[in-house]
């Protein structure tokens, strides 16, 4: 068994980000929208903001009041659409009631649509043309190249049927030629599905979701999964007793999500080249 280090892939690949980005002789401004105040997005906005400055980006916060009413923020993005100081534009997730979160999506140019959540964008991905893909998917691809793990004619089993996650992630598995399964909530007899992947990617935020008898001998896991258990975070996966039966593991902490945060400034260095 090997661990699928991300945090170690993603302090490599933003090195390379930020040789790239200084090579650039201009400046880089990169929007963050955050409405309301949900205590796990203000934590994933000052994470944000911190990478910027060690990049040297100029990350600029947008931080809305509780009550910002929809057509408010519609205004506010269009205005970081026409800044051309502004090369990338993320909206924090999630919104508050009242908002309809993929309304607003829409509305970011697709040209500084970071995150990859507009239709164009998803669409773009979907047709295999050139444009930004979700950060979580495009990281988990990224990671498993970076250990040259093979993709192509393998099973793979994607528990996660969401926008963010789910979709974007079996469209970036079809687009390298691997046999894709999603299941959800409403699968029935899961472990069928499971027993038969290569590769196991597991998004369902509830722990030990995942354990040893519903997995293959020498499956990869991925645990794109978060929880909290007494103050510590966990995954989906029984790390203790899968990782011996897995041949790739992801850890959590320390395996998706920092990749996720690599992707973003990933694709702001797309953004400031086109």
């Amino acid at each position: 068994m090997e661990i699928l280090d991300g945090k170690k892939v993603s302090s490599e690949i933003l090195a390379n980000v930020k040789e790239e980005l200084d090579k650039i002789k201009k400046k880089i401004g990169f929007a963050i929208i955050w409405v309301g105040d949900n205590p796990a997005s203000e934590i994933y906005v000052r994470n944000k903001l911190k990478k910027c400055m060690e990049l040297g980006i100029d990350g600029k916060l947008y931080h809305l009041a509780e009550n910002t009413k929809e057509e408010d923020l519609l205004k506010l993005i269009e205005k970081l659409n026409n800044n051309k100081e502004i090369n990338g534009i993320l909206l924090q997730s999630p919104v508050p009631a009242g908002i309809n979160i993929n309304k607003c999506f829409n509305k970011i140019d697709c040209r500084k649509d970071i995150d990859g959540f507009s239709n164009v964008s998803v669409g773009n991905l979907w047709l295999g043309e050139k444009g930004f893909s979700s950060c979580t998917p495009k990281g988990i691809i990224k990671l498993l190249d970076y250990y040259k793990i093979p993709i192509e004619s393998k099973n793979v089993c994607i528990i996660n049927r969401s926008n963010i996650v789910g979709k974007p992630l079996a469209a970036l598995f079809l687009e390298r030629n691997a046999t894709v399964t999603i299941c959800h909530s409403k699968t029935k007899n899961l472990s069928d599905y499971t027993k038969m992947a290569d590769i196991v990617i597991s998004a369902v935020g509830k722990p030990n979701f995942i354990t040893e008898d519903i997995i293959k001998e020498g499956a990869i896991v991925i645990d794109v999964g978060i929880s909290r258990i007494d103050g510590h975070v966990v995954g989906d996966v029984d790390f203790a007793k899968v990782s011996p039966k897995a041949s790739y593991i992801t850890p959590v902490p320390g395996g998706v999500g920092p990749m996720t945060v690599a992707m973003i400034f990933e694709n702001i260095l797309d953004a400031v080249r086109e």
